[in-house]
């Protein structure tokens, strides 16, 4: 029988599982017993390529020319950049998933308390299961609708269910199906970018950008926007690799995860940034302006494709955000609670996607630039717990906390809403909100992400230095 959370030790998860792919999984946020565990550090690789060959990764590299201002050449360098770092990141945190056998939103209780955790799930559930499922949901959309002709709301409800119903099979459906599209959508956009930078000129003049913003502002800006989009998979990355044997080479899990990310981000962007240099745009559909430079066989290939990576990627953020959904105490039926909060999230996020179809572009491009704001903060906190608990290597000493209600760790919490509130405070660049900094130097772009991370990191650290004889953990 699993324990409660309150008695403080690790409730392992019940029900059987295995590695049936056509089956609801069972339970929510439990440990994965060790009966479950299966797989192989390789196929974190496209388990993480899958979700990111999708039009919103393109689209990325499109803002870095056509808004931020950027020439072809300084938008790849902070493209490669920017998901460097963002990936380097997310092999860590996945290399403790085999470890612990628990999502990686259980995981940051270690950070920030039982019930100071509240603050990252709460804003994971709602970016995930909301945010970035109505954002990937609208550019699948946009596709299916330009390859079919169907009317938008049919194509949403087309995409939609797709996501929510692999979703709601659970984690072993999930994998396998990123494993089955994957040599689809690689071979579409790898033949879809020889076509288009073929076409480009990588030496074309930077564009205008956004007023007000030097070409050092723009790279910062796309910086930003890159790091905030590859590092919004970073509080999912346990997630996936907790049902892999505790023996497994954590070096290899994390090597796997972050390069699947790295590859496909850094490749997508930097066909979107070139795209840019061959003209103007040819549609308002974001999907169409993109593929007008194909043969039309390849585009609607690639339609296809994109409509297909949008309900990779969402399946993915459904998934996680339930489980960060369920991470902040929500009690449901056990057999069945991570399920029922993958449907709801399907429902609410079909909502705001539905009244997102108009405008999206700019929508999109306001969520890319804030999304890395408060996740930024809070892998900083992370971090640096993971480096200050590095001689728990097997995970025994931060174990028994994970589901004890009466852990408390305030610095963590302190630490990213310092880091949240002062980089937003200062160096915020969006259109409803400017910080102090960016107001009186206007060239200066958007660093509030970069800015948000070593800070909290800073804080964080100083806060459990002055505990110091406390020993992490406890």
């Amino acid at each position: 029988m699993a324990v409660t959370e309150d008695a403080g030790v690790e409730p392992l998860r019940e029900g059987t599982y295995g590695t049936k792919v056509v089956a609801v999984e069972p339970g929510g946020i439990e440990k994965i017993p060790l009966a479950d565990r299966h797989g192989r550090p390789l196929n974190l690789f496209w388990t993480w390529a899958s979700p990111n060959l999708e039009f919103a990764t393109i689209y990325l590299g499109v803002l870095s020319t056509l808004v931020f201002g950027l020439t072809f050449w300084q938008a790849v360098l902070a493209i490669v950049l920017g998901n460097a770092l963002s990936s380097i990141a997310h092999g860590v945190l996945s290399a403790r998933g085999p470890v612990h056998g628990v999502p990686e939103m259980v995981l940051s209780r270690g950070a920030f308390g039982y019930w100071g955790n509240l603050l990252p799930a709460g804003f994971l559930a709602v970016t995930a299961g909301i945010g970035w499922f109505a954002v990937n949901s609208v550019s699948a959309t946009f596709a299916l609708n330009a390859l079919t002709d169907l009317p938008k709301w049919l194509c949403l409800v087309v995409v939609v269910g797709a996501q929510v119903v692999i979703a709601f099979l659970g984690h072993n459906f999930v994998h396998s199906f990123e494993r089955w599209v994957f040599p689809v959508l690689a071979v579409v956009f790898v033949v879809g970018a020889v076509v288009v930078l073929s076409k480009s000129s990588p030496g074309a003049p930077a564009g205008e950008g956004i007023p007000g913003v030097g070409t050092v502002g723009g790279f910062l800006l796309t910086l930003a926007a890159v790091f905030g989009y590859a590092s919004g998979w970073n509080p999912y990355a346990a997630d996936y690799a907790r049902y892999l044997p505790p023996d497994t080479n954590r070096r290899a899990v994390g090597l796997w995860a972050g390069a699947g990310l790295f590859v496909a981000t850094t490749g997508l962007q930097i066909v979107g940034a070139a795209s840019v240099t061959i003209g103007p745009p040819t549609s308002d559909n974001p999907t169409t302006a993109f593929v007008d430079t194909m043969p039309s066989l390849l585009a609607n290939l690639t339609l296809l494709a994109i409509a297909i990576g949008g309900v990779a990627a969402n399946v993915l953020n459904i998934y996680s955000g339930s489980m960060a959904f369920l991470t902040m105490g929500v009690k449901l039926p056990a057999h069945l609670r991570r399920a029922l909060v993958a449907v709801t999230f399907g429902a609410v996020g079909f909502v705001v996607a539905y009244f997102g179809l108009e405008d999206a572009g700019h929508k999109y491009e306001n969520f890319l630039l804030v999304i890395g704001y408060w996740i930024a903060p809070w892998l900083g906190v992370v971090l640096v717990d993971l480096w200050l608990r590095r001689k728990d290597s097997d995970g025994s000493a931060v174990a028994p906390v994970l589901y004890d209600t009466r852990y408390t760790n305030w610095a963590g919490p302190i630490a990213m809403v310092t880091g949240l509130v002062v980089s937003i405070g200062l160096f915020s660049n969006q259109a409803k909100y400017t910080g102090l900094v960016v107001e009186s130097n206007p060239a200066i772009g958007d660093v509030t992400p970069i800015v948000g991370l070593v800070l909290a990191a800073a804080v964080y650290f100083a806060l459990r230095a002055r505990n110091s004889r406390q020993q992490i953990g406890t």
